[in-house]
């Protein structure tokens, strides 16, 4: 795949996040590359201070260095800055670092040599993983700390992460015949400071819930059935008269998923019931405000992957300037991740009431709890329960990170984003919100079952016969946790999204209609 910077699409950010990718940058970016280098090379020969390359960094830019003491100065950098702690981030973000970090730098404004990129993109084609912790960061002034951990291993003195297990990275550098990258004046800083590795984890994040809020749509949907509840609210005039684009598509989306449903034409006539409680009835409304939020997300991660976030920032025109300014605050990309965890936990939210409501034989008019012989058989009663821990526990997490700045640095970097934790905090949030759905899956296929011999619509007896091959139907209590997972891992692996998308003839729900 050739990177070209600041032209990356979302499609190629997902294929370089889904691996396999050998990227390579567009030649036509080396002249900008080189120009930026030369004003570093002339700054650092000369005698006036420049942040980051005779200086010292952060609450000690003040102090001037040698010349003399320049390389020292940014081995320093990286190792002073690898104080990052926790679990390591996982292969699929790593994969977007590297290329974001890559496609930055060679944006021509960083003033790295294209050795510093070289070395990013060999890495990237090898398949190594940096070992990178992934608590440390408050998501300005970059991400300091886990870039400086995949610097460390870029020069052969950090760790790779070797199918789980921490490997001295001068020997895996030295196995793949990639030579440890050794810093010049500023390289140090513009690899550290940027926003790639909050941007690459909300990505991470954005591309794994796109299976999730798919098979939300086709759950949700097979709900409305079980229930027994009307396609009047997916009435595409009704969400022609709000104008919101996700509701409008959602909206559409039900009525495709539920056309030629035999349980919806048993009670068109003759059913007591005027209105469907807000869980069935406001769908389009809550999912797709979820959608847009999402869609927006997408828009502002786009645009900061394509984007030079490392300071000073350089200037090659006019005979060259390094200006000192903010990019590296990840704002945006804090704002972007609380408003995704915002929408993860409404789509978890309202599908834990569609589960309330399928178990209350008031409301759902099927047996209680989904057992036909309640009272021996509990049914799906602490299934319900355990949707509703997690539900409760996406409230807790979908907290805004953005909001909680504390200065660092002696004040000197005294607002800040925490971006960082606001991206990675997402990943128990969509695990929640897909067991939460796995768990209405299996709710709303038993409650199908119970009004055997009428059908759901084709599209919605094919969801229920992909469940079936991997979970059987719920005759007698068992041991629900098995059936949970087994759900679980069929939606997050996409078994809803194709049939979403055939139905529809629509690539990804990111996209419009």
């Amino acid at each position: 795949m050739l990177l070209r910077p600041a032209r990356l699409t979302l499609d190629e950010l997902q294929a370089i996040h889904a691996g396999g990718q050998a990227l390579r940058i567009d030649p036509a970016a080396l002249p900008a590359i080189g120009a930026s280098a030369e004003v570093v090379r002339r700054a650092a020969e000369g005698c006036a201070p420049v942040y980051g390359v005779n200086t010292g960094f952060g609450k000690l830019a003040s102090t001037r260095i040698s010349e003399a003491d320049l390389a020292t100065l940014q081995l320093n950098l990286i190792r002073s800055h690898s104080a990052g702690v926790g679990a390591p981030l996982p292969a699929a973000t790593l994969r977007l670092i590297l290329a974001l970090k890559a496609a930055s730098l060679a944006r021509g404004h960083s003033g790295v040599r294209p050795v510093v990129i070289d070395t990013l993109i060999a890495v990237h084609n090898a398949g190594l993983v940096p070992w990178v912790p992934g608590q440390g960061s408050v998501g300005a002034s970059g991400d300091l700390a886990p870039l400086a951990h995949l610097t460390l291993a870029l020069m052969g003195e950090g760790e790779f992460n070797v199918d789980g297990t921490r490997v001295p990275a001068a020997e895996v550098l030295r196995g793949h015949r990639i030579a440890p990258l050794a810093l010049q004046a500023k390289e140090g800083l513009a690899l550290i400071n940027g926003t790639q590795v909050s941007t690459a984890l909300a990505l991470h994040a954005f591309f794994e819930f796109e299976p999730v809020l798919e098979a939300a749509l086709v759950i949700g949907a097979l709900t409305v059935d079980a229930a027994r509840g009307s396609d009047g609210p997916f009435d595409e005039r009704i969400h022609a008269l709000r104008g919101q684009p996700g509701q409008i598509d959602v909206a559409r989306h039900y009525r495709a998923l539920l056309a030629g449903s035999e349980i919806r034409d048993s009670h068109r006539r003759g059913d007591d019931r005027v209105q469907d409680p807000y869980c069935l009835r406001c769908q389009p409304q809550v999912v797709g405000a979820c959608l847009d939020s999402m869609r927006h997300a997408s828009l502002v991660l786009l645009r900061e992957a394509n984007a030079v976030t490392d300071n000073p920032l350089v200037f090659a025109a006019g005979g060259g300037e390094l200006i000192s300014g903010g990019n590296f605050h990840a704002e945006p990309v804090a704002l972007a991740a609380d408003a995704m965890a915002l929408a993860v936990a409404e789509v978890g939210a309202i599908a834990e009431r569609r589960i309330a409501m399928l178990i209350d034989s008031s409301v759902s008019r099927l047996p209680p709890f989904l057992t036909a012989d309640a009272g021996l058989n509990s049914g799906f009663m602490i299934a319900h329960v355990t949707a509703a821990a997690l539900a409760s526990e996406n409230k807790s997490l979908a907290h805004p990170a953005s909001v909680d700045s504390l200065p660092t640095s002696a004040n000197q970097e005294d607002h800040v984003s925490m971006a960082t934790f606001a991206a990675r905090r997402l990943q128990p949030m969509i695990d929640n919100t897909a067991r939460i759905l796995a768990v209405e899956w299996l709710a709303a296929a038993q409650g199908i079952e119970f009004l055997r011999p009428l059908a759901t619509s084709p599209a919605l007896e094919r969801a229920l016969a992909r469940l079936r091959e991997a979970v059987p139907a719920l005759v007698h209590d068992r041991v629900l946790a098995p059936d949970i997972a087994a759900a679980c891992a069929l939606l997050r692996r996409g078994a809803l999204s194709g049939l979403l998308r055939e139905l529809q003839g629509s690539p990804a729900l990111w996209i419009p209609a």
